[in-house]
């Protein structure tokens, strides 16, 4: 019942897709030694050997997925036992949704930031801070964007040429998909961070070109 419900609240965000559930320790090891993962929702009493033990056999072997515990076990041994072996979030039950939401959005935001090689203070700040901290009003996007990507967005349209970029182009230039670019080019067009164009005498379909406004 436990784990059909982690499973619900990841598979509830579009960014996860969940590749396996496991009723024990033993067999969720055997699985991860040969199926890579970037992600494990981990708890500590399980049959067979413990999420504590799994974790230990995994880094052993050199499995750096991240991990959020998900578990009824707090004492300070066996947290400061799973911090110290890269647990990146520890909820314990009873948590809500939302709580195990945050979980999620910090995973993302952490993989977005590991992507630009270089990670300025506030974006350390924001990776270290307590995810409650981060959800303050007006201090990260809307669920499913992230601010390190609209920053990097951001930058590619300050050097951009007048006339602007399209998806595609801006998509080769930050290393993210055409449908991404698109998404966030929606999100700041609506907060008027951001203005389009459509280009025609292109040879072929129209193109959206995207800009930032005059005055920005």
């Amino acid at each position: 019942m436990v784990s059909f419900l982690n499973q619900s609240y990841v598979e509830g965000d579009p960014r996860f897709q969940v590749e396996n559930t496991f009723q024990d320790g033993c067999s969720a090891r055997d699985w991860l030694l040969e199926n890579p993962v970037d992600l494990l929702i981990l708890d500590v009493y399980m049959p067979r050997i413990s999420g504590l033990e799994l974790l230990r056999s995994l880094r052993s072997q050199k499995v750096a997925a991240d991990v959020i515990m998900v578990t009824a076990a707090h004492d300070a041994g066996t947290v400061d036992a799973l911090l110290k072996l890269g647990v990146m979030d520890y909820l314990v039950k009873p948590f809500t949704r939302q709580r195990f939401q945050q979980a999620l959005d910090a995973f993302c935001f952490h993989r977005e930031a590991m992507s630009c090689g270089v990670l300025e203070q506030k974006t350390l700040d924001q990776m270290f801070a307590a995810p409650a901290l981060r959800q303050e009003p007006g201090a990260i996007p809307p669920k499913g964007l992230q601010e390190i990507t609209l920053e990097r967005l951001r930058a590619c349209l300050r050097t951009a040429p007048a006339e602007g970029l399209s998806s595609e182009a801006i998509a080769r230039q930050t290393g993210l998909s055409a449908v991404t670019v698109r998404h966030y080019m929606n999100y700041l067009a609506n907060q008027g961070e951001v203005s389009s164009t459509v280009k025609y005498d292109t040879g072929g379909r129209p193109s959206r070109l995207y800009h930032m406004p005059s005055d920005t």
